[in-house]
């Protein structure tokens, strides 16, 4: 067994712990984690390109029937987006059971081991992954209101320093901006932290999708700092790799006299679609490591909370704990699975009479 896959995650992980060892894997495993990535950011990225085009044509045509048409496909787009997104979060959850099965056998991280880890539950995880969907966006509208409830006590504080100083005021505006975003952020990954762990729960835990929400909330305490690192790391890492890829589209775009805007109304058709390939491949590039540091995450999580390190240790060195009638353990088994060997019970023995010792 190789020291990588030997000593993986079998200690608590701060943020910049969680971080490299995300950055380690995805290095390690580059080509593979691309193939497994890419198919849902495929899918999404047809769909943002249609969605794009159609809004883009639906501005220049007058013709009813070319109207609907378009917004038919607008709608379309929209939903394979959508679905994308759910395919996304359904992939993270066989990538992880398959990052398991590395950390007890040292079995390689393979596209045909995720996938058909994802095969095997999928309509579950296909469920899960809508309330996941739903939750997060609960989040989001929970996080929108705080800051503007925020942002109008800003207002009133920068009307009152108004009438004292400018300076002041513009000091007011940009301290609480930055406190509102913060405590905005803070509040949503309060929230959609205690969803983080659903996929993960259902693959390698064996859980229904309700079970999976339970002991997704159960697990996800004290992880906010470390999402949000994560959370930040990848945005920047993304919006980076955009900008080194976006700079030779817009140089030829300069070259051909193309009208490059902010919001790219005037855009020519090949532009928008060169940009949409560009935006995708940044997320195809950056999306492992964002599914690492959620598998990553879990790990660490039961790790603090269960002593996993000493169970994935056990795993390796004995066989599957049997299942016993009448007897239900407290701990979720370390990878449910069927490769260890069956349990057989031991012969029948004969009963003794006399004394509890069977002396006579």
């Amino acid at each position: 067994m190789n020291s990588l896959s030997a000593n993986l995650a079998l200690e608590p992980l701060g943020a910049g712990d969680l971080i490299d060892r995300a950055v380690r894997l995805y290095r390690r495993h580059f080509t593979t984690l691309i193939r497994i990535a890419a198919p849902p950011v495929l899918v999404s990225a047809v769909g943002s390109m249609i969605f794009t085009i159609s809004v883009r044509e639906l501005g220049k045509t007058s013709d009813e029937l070319s109207i609907l048409l378009y917004v038919l496909l607008l709608i379309a787009g929209f939903v394979i987006i959508v679905c994308g997104a759910l395919f996304s979060l359904i992939v993270m959850g066989g990538a992880t059971r398959n990052l398991v099965a590395h950390l007890l056998w040292d079995e390689p991280v393979a596209f045909r081991t995720t996938y058909r880890a994802v095969k095997s539950r999928f309509w579950g995880l296909f469920g899960a992954s809508v309330v996941v969907a739903l939750w997060l966006m609960l989040s989001a509208s929970v996080g929108s209101v705080a800051f503007t409830i925020i942002w109008f006590v800003i207002l009133f504080a920068a009307i009152f320093g108004a009438q004292i100083s400018p300076w002041i005021t513009t000091l007011i505006f940009v301290v609480a901006t930055m406190v509102a975003i913060t405590l905005a952020l803070i509040l949503f990954f309060l929230l959609a932290g205690r969803m983080a762990y659903v996929p993960q729960a259902m693959l390698v835990e064996g859980h229904t999708v309700g079970a999976a929400i339970g002991r997704s909330f159960s697990l996800a305490t004290g992880n906010i700092r470390r999402l949000m690192a994560m959370t930040l790391f990848t945005f920047f890492a993304t919006y980076s790799a955009l900008a080194l890829l976006i700079v030779p589209l817009g140089i030829i775009g300069w070259i051909y006299g193309a009208e490059i805007t902010y919001f790219g109304s005037q855009w020519p058709t090949w532009y928008t679609v060169g940009y949409q390939v560009i935006v995708q491949c940044s997320h195809i590039l950056l999306a492992p490591i964002w599914m690492l540091g959620l598998s990553l995450l879990y790990v660490d999580e039961r790790v603090r909370h269960e002593g996993y390190d000493i169970e994935l240790m056990a795993a390796r060195q004995l066989p599957e704990m049997p299942t016993l009638p009448g007897v239900v353990s407290p701990f979720a088994p370390a990878l449910v699975t069927g490769r260890a060997p069956k349990f057989v019970a031991p012969p029948p023995q004969p009963l003794h009479t006399g004394t509890v010792l069977g002396l006579r």
